[in-house]
C-alpha cells in the first residue's frame, strides 16, 4: 500500500463554485412517490446542483480559484504549479489545466497539467502537489478539482440521474515548514467496469451506435456514452476496502477516531458513508454531510463539505481531519492533516 509522509506543505484556502441550477429530487419523474422517498432517506440527497447546457467543470473552478486567489492576495505571478483534477475535462486535449493557467492570468513559468480521477481524486490530487512542493523550489499551487457528472447520466437511469451534482473547486496550497500530511493510497483496476462510460476513449470511440438509448431495466434506461453505475458492487467495494485503509493509516500515525476533529468522507450516499463511519466509530457530530443540497459531487465533495460544512470551524481554529476518498477506478485514498485557521469561502454559485 502506498503510505507517504509528505512534509513542508500547508492548505492554505478552499473555495467551492456550483451552478444556480437546482433540481430537487422530489421532482423525478421516473421514480414513483414511494421511490422518492426511499431515495432520499438512503442517499440523503434531496437536490443537486446542475450545470446549464454551456457550463464546464473549468468554468466553476476558474470562478472559485478567482475568488479564493482575491481572498488570500495571492501574487498570481508567484503560483508555480496548477492541477486540475477531473473526469469531465473541456477537450480531449489539451490539458484543462493549460487553459486554466491562461485564464486566471498565471505566469508561464507555473507547471500545469491534468488529472483523471474521480471520487478518490481530491486525495490523490493532494498527494501529488504537496510531494512537488516538498521535493523542489515550487512554493505555492492551486488544485482545482470537480465534476460535471450531470453532461454523463441519463436522465431516464433511476440509478444514476438522482445521484450526481456539479461542483468545480480551488485549494490553494503552499511550502511550509513542520506542516505536513500522511497519506494510505490504494487502486484495483480489477473493478474498473464497476463505474464506468463505456465508449467515448479510444477502446471503444464515439459510433452511432453510442448515442443509441438502450432499456437495461425497468427505471434504467441509457447510452453507451452515459455513466454505468453497479450500486451493490460500489457498496461492497466501500464498506469492505475504505475501513481497513483508515485502519492502516490511524496505525502508522500512532491516532485514534477521537484525536480528529472531523471526519471528511467523499459524499457517496448517507447509508454507505454510515455504515463505513459506524465501522471505523466516528461520531456523527465527526462526519458532515453535503449530501443533501449537493448529492454526489464527484471528485469535489470532500473540499465541497469542508465549505458547505465547516467554513466558520476551519477558518477560526485549527482542526485536525481526516478526509477519504472512494470510488471509480476502483481507487480510494485518505490523509490526515490540519486546517489551522486557512480561508475557506461560502459556496459560489456561479
Amino acid at each position: 500500500m502506498a503510505l507517504m509522509d509528505i512534509r513542508n506543505w500547508k492548505i492554505s484556502g478552499i473555495a467551492a463554485a456550483v451552478p444556480r441550477n437546482v433540481i430537487e429530487n422530489s421532482d423525478y419523474s421516473v421514480l414513483s412517490a414511494l421511490e422518492k422517498k426511499l431515495l432520499i432517506k438512503t442517499t440523503g440527497i434531496e437536490r443537486k446542483h446542475v450545470a446549464e447546457k454551456n457550463q464546464t467543470t473549468s468554468d466553476l473552478c476558474e470562478v472559485a480559484a478567482n475568488k479564493l486567489l482575491d481572498r488570500l492576495s495571492w501574487n498570481r505571478e508567484d503560483i508555480d504549479l496548477i492541477v486540475f483534477v477531473s473526469q469531465s475535462p473541456d477537450y480531449y486535449l489539451p490539458a484543462t489545466a493549460i487553459i486554466l493557467q491562461n485564464k486566471l492570468n498565471l505566469s508561464s513559468n507555473c507547471l500545469a497539467f491534468d488529472v483523471g480521477l474521480g471520487c478518490s481524486g481530491y486525495v490523490y490530487g493532494l498527494s501529488i502537489v504537496a510531494s512537488m512542493i516538498s521535493a523542489g523550489h515550487l512554493k505555492k499551487a492551486l488544485l482545482l478539482v470537480g465534476d460535471v457528472s450531470s453532461s454523463t447520466v441519463s436522465l431516464f437511469d433511476k440509478s444514476t440521474y438522482p445521484l450526481f451534482g456539479d461542483a468545480g473547486t480551488a485549494t490553494a496550497i503552499e511550502f511550509s515548514e513542520n506542516s505536513s500530511g500522511q497519506f494510505n493510497m490504494m487502486s484495483d483496476g480489477g473493478g474498473f467496469e464497476t463505474i464506468i462510460i463505456r465508449d467515448g476513449g479510444i477502446r471503444n470511440k464515439v459510433s452511432k451506435e453510442s448515442f443509441d438509448l438502450k432499456e437495461i431495466g425497468e427505471g434504467i434506461s441509457r447510452r453507451d456514452l452515459d455513466l454505468e453505475l453497479d450500486g451493490l458492487e460500489v457498496y461492497s467495494f466501500s464498506v469492505s476496502k475504505v475501513p481497513p485503509l483508515i485502519k492502516v493509516l490511524l496505525k502508522e500515525t500512532n491516532t485514534m477516531p477521537e484525536d480528529y476533529h472531523y471526519f471528511v468522507m467523499h459524499q457517496a450516499n448517507r447509508l454507505m458513508n454510515e455504515t463505513i463511519r459506524k465501522k471505523l466509530k466516528f461520531t456523527k457530530e465527526q462526519s458532515p454531510y453535503s449530501l443533501k443540497d449537493y448529492g454526489n459531487t464527484s471528485s469535489a465533495s470532500i473540499p465541497l463539505t469542508i465549505c458547505s460544512e465547516l467554513s466558520g470551524k476551519v477558518e477560526t481554529e485549527n482542526q485536525k481531519v481526516l478526509l477519504c476518498g472512494f470510488g471509480v477506478g476502483l481507487s480510494w485514498g485518505a490523509v490526515t492533516l490540519n486546517l489551522d485557521k486557512i480561508t475557506c469561502l461560502p459556496i459560489i454559485e456561479v
